[in-house]
């Protein structure tokens, strides 16, 4: 029930997450597309885009530094 309420107020975090991991690989339903643009706010997709970009880009360093490592270089 609660559950329920939360929903008509505005998205969960996993819906966001999800939204926004779904917006980088470029797929997406358009049933979603309209619910993140009817419930959600802005700033939720800004803050969760920035930190999954982030943890993206640190995720290829920290490749990029075991591969030389590894290489010897």
């Amino acid at each position: 029930m609660a559950e329920q309420e939360h929903e008509k107020d505005g998205l969960t975090v996993w819906q966001i997450i999800y939204s926004t991991m779904a917006a980088m690989f470029g797929v997406q339903k358009n049933e979603r597309r309209i619910r993140d643009f009817s419930k959600g706010k802005p700033h939720q997709f800004i803050i969760a885009g920035l930190i999954a970009v982030t943890i993206f880009v640190l995720t290829i360093i920290l490749v990029v530094q075991l591969v030389l490592r590894a290489a010897g270089i």
